[in-house]
């Protein structure tokens, strides 16, 4: 009777065993497939998609530098200068993904000497609209908003320049425009989600707001279409989520 229970106890014991083994490879074997599993592959340059529609206008999201991407407007952001603020790498992207460094290159430098010499400050919400010299860059109005200290940094300012940026392409009579917050180009570890989204919610405030003035007879002017943000590889995809989620739940 004893060798029997000892049997029937070493007999469990071995399937407990084998269970446990075979639970471990299980494990084990997930876990190398997963170790293992190619990352996915960045989005190259010049890759766009519709993210959604709000009020009539077509939310896209682009793979492009804002000194490439044509467009009858172009904004970019920047902070109050410091020396070498946007160049030195890190804190700011390399060169060769940097769209502030690119747009200062098509202007022949003209983006730094506004900010060094003090003739564009930078402060938060500070506007300056250029018209790009023919051949320097695809865009016909290049309108730049300032950002304020990069130290004091807020996501939610970037709603703030979502309302400026639409309405001075209303003001333009431009149907469409591009937008590149570029913080990560200057070197901030700026949440991508939200600043994708408050620029967004911000243009379609400040639309809806001129739609209401429009049809009460207080204001004219042409039907947005579309707003295209910009973004670079690494936050493309980040950013145009994040977009999709919001555009979904206003809907």
């Amino acid at each position: 009777m004893d060798h029997a229970k000892t049997t029937t106890s070493n007999v469990l014991q071995q399937l407990f065993r084998q269970t446990l083994i075979t639970i471990a490879i299980v494990l084990l074997g997930f876990t190398v497939g997963h170790a293992q599993a190619p990352a996915q592959p960045l989005p190259v340059v010049g890759t766009t998609t519709i993210l959604g529609q709000l009020d009539g206008v077509t939310i896209a999201a682009a793979v492009q530098s804002p000194s490439n991407q044509q467009t009858d407007l172009q904004v970019i952001c920047v902070f109050e200068y410091t020396e070498g603020d946007i160049f030195n790498s890190p804190p700011a992207l390399p060169r060769n993904v940097n769209g502030l460094v690119h747009v200062d290159d098509a202007l022949k430098g003209l983006l730094t000497e506004l900010r060094k010499s003090g003739r564009f400050a930078g402060h938060a919400l500070e506007t300056l609209l250029i018209t790009p010299p023919e051949g320097s860059m695809p865009a016909k109005r290049l309108l730049i908003i300032g950002l304020g200290d990069r130290n004091k940094f807020n996501a939610d300012l970037m709603t703030s320049v979502g309302r400026i940026e639409m309405r001075e392409a209303l003001r333009l009579g431009v149907t469409s425009y591009a937008h590149a917050s570029d913080l990560k180009d200057a070197g901030i570890d700026s949440p991508t989600g939200a600043v994708a989204v408050n620029v967004i919610k911000g243009a379609i405030e400040a639309y809806e707001t001129e739609i209401f003035l429009k049809d009460h007879s207080f204001t004219s002017f042409q039907p947005m279409v579309s707003i295209t943000t910009l973004a670079g590889p690494a936050y493309f995809q980040a950013a145009g989520d994040a977009v999709k989620a919001f555009i979904a739940a206003r809907k």
